[in-house]
């Protein structure tokens, strides 16, 4: 059963081309200089602390503050973003962090380096970012004709894609320059997102049809996961999406360990990492088309079926132009299947309950990373690299295995299009809400708008 495709507006006019969407491309274009920013500086604040103090230990402190929103503002920020206005939100975000990170600039311009305040930064920018996200994920579905969302979602993907392919070395050759230069472009590119922002006409979300109600934070939370838990096909996805994010963590520490062993030079990690991402760029390119053409279901298994053969092969060689072919792959899959997930989950989702559901999920990928980090490292301690490099590919067969045989991936829910004059639920239902009318495929019109 393939995803059902959002109809036209009501009246049968034809959807303007995603390309002349003035809202979605203020927003797509404001997001991309936040994202690019957010890379810059994370690679940023280690390099400052070890090349200053000299100290492993600091430059943990400062990196582990970084990542701690990632677990404990998630779950929060989704309810606060799903009962807050998304585009005040969002520029409160931006001007928290010019301010936060205008003054580690500052401070580096001047030449002092404080490790608390490098930490607190890192922690306030990367907690600021997770709002964001969330908010913006939502506002998506708000901008755009319902027949354009796999293309604007997908152009998301590239984007975060491409973020990380230039603002990775970028943050690197900015730091050799000058120590505050990452932390002046990452200011700049968040005092454009804000900017971009304030032009954007379209409201960010759909009205409310019930006021929030103050003091119960803990319980919209609650809501949120409660309606997350009774779609059957979406909780069974976000399982295999946790072991698979498992294993790529584990994959990402045995290729470092595969490139020692065989005696390579540590800048080879880069050719390999650097072709990766060329893959996954393009798998974010071509999800909007994929997603189209494929259920779910069989993005679940195929693409655990070509992860297994990519990996397996990886333990056949360690020539960095096919370690980084075969990785690049992967990257493929995995920016295809982020894509169709991204648009199953934003289509099935009340807009009242986007951020808490995206939170959710996000929450899950993250523990499941740590996790994976921490198994990787017994695995390559107790059995080198190559080995465990195959264990990943035998697992990864049992996941695309267990995703052919789970029933609960047998029941994939059409995507709902939203409407338009989208209403929310004051109550989450036991399922989505069927549509009223029957959809219509979408047109070949829609489909060249990236």
């Amino acid at each position: 059963m393939t995803l059902v495709e959002g109809a036209g507006p009501r009246t049968g006019a034809p959807p303007e081309p995603l390309r002349r969407n003035r809202e979605f491309l203020l927003l797509w274009s404001g997001a991309s200089m936040s994202f690019l920013a957010t890379r810059v500086t994370a690679v940023a604040y280690p390099l400052i602390v070890l090349w200053h103090t000299g100290s492993p230990l600091a430059m943990s402190v400062v990196s582990t503050a970084a990542l701690l929103p990632l677990l404990l503002v998630q779950l929060p920020a989704g309810a606060l973003v799903d009962r807050w206005d998304r585009r005040r939100l969002m520029l409160g975000c931006e001007a928290g962090r010019v301010l936060a990170v205008g003054s580690v600039a500052l401070a580096l311009a001047a030449g002092r380096v404080d490790v608390a305040h490098l930490a607190a930064v890192a922690f306030l920018e990367s907690a600021l970012a997770v709002f964001y996200r969330l908010a913006e994920r939502g506002a998506v579905r708000n901008l755009v004709h319902p027949a354009h969302l796999p293309a604007a979602l997908a152009q998301n993907e590239a984007r975060g894609r491409a973020a990380g392919l230039l603002g990775q070395p970028g943050g690197v050759l900015l730091h050799s320059a000058a120590r505050w230069l990452p932390f002046g472009f990452g200011v700049l590119g968040y005092l454009v997102s804000l900017v971009t922002l304030l032009f954007v006409r379209k409201d960010f979300q759909a009205e409310r049809t019930a006021p929030a109600r103050p003091g119960r934070l803990t319980g919209e939370v609650a809501e949120g996961m409660r309606w997350l838990w009774r779609q059957r096909f979406l909780r069974a996805a976000l399982g295999y999406v946790a072991g698979t994010n498992v294993l790529f963590q584990m994959l990402a520490l045995a290729l470092i360990l595969r490139i020692k062993e065989a005696g390579l030079p540590s800048a080879t990690l880069a050719v390999v990492v650097g072709i990766g991402g060329v893959g996954g760029l393009g798998g974010a390119l071509a999800g909007g088309r994929l997603q189209r053409l494929m259920s779910q279901r069989t993005l679940l298994i195929g693409g655990a079926v070509a992860w297994t053969l990519l990996i397996g092969a990886m333990a056949l060689t360690a020539r960095p132009v096919l370690l980084g072919a075969l990785y690049a792959g992967t990257g493929f899959v995995g920016a295809v299947f982020n894509v169709a997930a991204a648009v199953y989950q934003v289509r099935i989702t009340p807009d009242a309950f986007q951020g808490r559901v995206a939170a959710t999920a996000g929450l899950i990928g993250s523990g499941t990373n740590a996790l994976g980090s921490f198994a990787g490292g017994l695995l390559l301690t107790a059995w080198g690299a190559l080995p465990t490099v195959r264990a990943i590919a035998a697992a990864m067969a049992v996941l695309a295995l267990l995703a052919a045989v789970a029933p609960g991936l047998r029941g994939e829910t059409a995507a709902t299009p939203r409407t338009a004059e989208p209403v929310d639920p004051v109550e989450p239902t036991e399922k989505p809400v069927e549509p009223t009318e029957k959809p219509v495929e979408p047109t070949e019109k829609g489909e060249g708008d990236r």
